[in-house]
């Protein structure tokens, strides 16, 4: 049986998106369970912790760590929330709703909401820009408890403010040069490896838009070299928030992002870019938006948690206590003929009604699958794949034949025998030729506070579509159906090339600064042409019978 991974979360926005996902983790019921709450979480001692090494900079993590990381005990969250009713904006006076958040001995919490709309809404918690209110950290939501080991701080680099931060790929590159950092890395990591049965590999949540890119370069290289043979699976994050008024840090974004995907991609066993940015390139695209979701994608604590959600379903594969997949099965099934990079979608949630089987709510969409694209690329118009793996969660099992006995099934889907067969049929039919795996779980993802209520009316408390908004305001979503997948896609070359294309464009001797933080001209290019190499694996053939100017046309 596959057994335990290590995951690391290198700067402020993988601590976003792991603190959500720490929450959906601790919220989500330990019996019956599908997934192996023992991959992730140190289970023998209650509450159980996170088997997480998470790097952040000096005022990165508030009040988490009182005198600083591995000095003082672990310090679960017990800081404010604001909570307020409404459409998913806080309401001119939501600091005078702000209430404590009550926490029992086991890390769940509720708050109180004073106050009262007629309009059907939902409880929601908000990030308070730009007076430093309830959420800026991530450790302002965190509801687990840490070990001492978990949080190394960086105080060379501030997390905030106009200078002394940690913006170039050279500075990141140059802190895992310091012996003394690389030990106290190795020291965090080798008591979480010890303490493993078996440890499968290392989960590696990396900030792709700043510094840290440098600093996951390092770290998975020195995974990969000292732990040959077990998965690195490294997801590549991006905020929303943009930078269009400060065009150096829009270059300098650009830049960490190129050297990151292709620093990380060669040393991790799969690499996959997620963001709710609508393309990495330099010009701005809308964000991905979700029909039933009201999420504002410029705050960190609302996209980040959509990219947890999505991230807790696309690594169920070698989690699932009724399968013997692990993290190098996963990438393996991916990442043949040179593909290492992924592409993520997600469908968030799941579009389907109470009581509807799975064969309907697929066969709703013959055409196209239901889920958005989460790894950025202006062209989202790019179909097919090489292969996938696809999760979907929260449909139950029993309900997937809709058809009255007696008469013929209403299409071959519903001629199917199980959910998993029903899927599979679907998966084939939309994308033939391709490598498909597949997985039907019945837990859902289960979504209590602190996860945002940014969700629609028109979903149940189990995330099921309602046809109109109920009468009286509902409950909050307790839990929604999710579906998601990885694939090795030729929208993968349409990210690179485009990313390539883009940093070629600049006039590097403009900027001078990012490369006196340590990386060589050379070097940089060297990683431009690794982007090339990556790109031109995801080529159907179609595209090598044209130019590379006609093949990229927008």
């Amino acid at each position: 049986m596959p057994g335990e991974a290590v995951t690391l979360q290198l700067g402020q926005y993988a601590g976003c998106a792991g603190a959500h996902w720490w929450g959906l983790q601790v919220s989500a019921p330990r019996s019956p369970a599908e997934l192996r709450v023992s991959t992730l979480l140190r289970t023998e001692r209650e509450p159980p912790t996170p088997r997480l090494v998470a790097l952040e900079l000096k005022g990165g993590v508030g009040e988490l760590m009182a005198g600083g990381a591995g000095t003082e005990a672990a310090v679960a969250w017990n800081g404010k929330v604001a909570a307020y009713l409404g459409n998913g904006s806080a309401p001119p006076d939501a600091g005078s709703r702000r209430e404590d958040a009550s926490r029992d001995g086991k890390g769940s919490s509720s708050s109180a909401v004073q106050g009262a709309s007629p309009a059907p809404s939902r409880l929601a918690v908000s990030q308070e820009v730009p007076s430093g209110g309830s959420v800026r950290l991530w450790s302002d939501y965190l509801n687990v408890r840490l070990h001492p080991k978990s949080v190394y701080v960086i105080r060379q680099y501030m997390h905030d403010g106009d200078c002394g931060c940690l913006e170039a790929f050279g500075q990141g590159e140059s802190l895992l040069q310091d012996p003394g950092c690389v030990e106290e890395l190795e020291d965090r990591l080798h008591f979480y490896v010890e303490e493993c049965d078996y440890l499968q590999g290392f989960q590696v949540l990396c900030d792709l838009h700043n510094g840290f890119s440098g600093v996951g370069a390092k770290v998975t290289e020195l995974l990969c070299d000292e732990y040959s043979g077990k998965g690195i699976l490294t997801w590549g994050l991006t905020p929303v928030s943009s930078n269009a008024g400060d065009s150096r840090k829009n270059i300098y974004r650009l830049m960490n992002t190129a050297l990151g995907i292709a620093r990380l991609s060669s040393h991790s066993s799969l690499f996959c870019p997620m963001s709710l940015r609508g393309s990495l390139g330099i010009k701005p695209q809308p964000p991905v938006a979700f029909p039933y979701v009201d999420c504002d994608a410029s705050l960190d604590y609302h996209s980040s948690a959509v990219l947890a959600a999505a991230l807790d379903t696309l690594t169920a594969p070698y989690r699932l206590c009724s399968s013997q997949g692990s993290m190098m099965h996963l990438a393996e099934t991916l990442t043949f003929s040179g593909r290492k990079v992924v592409a993520a979608w997600a469908s968030l949630p799941f579009p389907a009604r109470p009581g509807c089987s799975l064969p309907d709510a697929l066969c709703a969409h013959p055409q196209a699958v239901p889920w958005k694209l989460l790894s950025p690329c202006r062209e989202r118009k790019v179909s097919g794949c090489f292969a996938q793996s696809v999760v979907l969660r929260g449909v139950g099992k029993e309900s997937h034949i809709s058809s009255c006995a007696g008469k013929p099934p209403a299409s071959p889907l519903h001629a199917c025998e199980s959910t998993e067969e029903a899927l599979q049929r679907y998966l084939h039919t939309l994308f033939p030729g391709a490598f498909s795996t597949s997985h039907v779980l019945e837990q859902p993802c289960h979504t209590q506070p602190p996860y945002p209520q940014f969700f629609s009316p028109l979903l149940t408390r189990q995330g099921f579509l309602l046809d109109k908004p109920p009468r009286y305001p509902s409950a909050a979503v307790d839990s929604i159906p999710v579906l998601a997948a990885l694939q090795a896609a030729p929208v993968v070359r349409m990210l690179l090339r485009g990313l390539y294309k883009d940093v070629q464009k600049l006039n590097a001797r403009r900027w001078a600064s990012f490369f006196s933080a340590g990386v060589e001209q050379d070097d940089f290019q060297e990683a431009l042409e690794e982007l090339q190499t990556l790109a031109q694996a995801y080529e159907t053939g179609f595209e090598a019978d044209e130019s590379e100017d006609e093949a990229d046309s927008d």
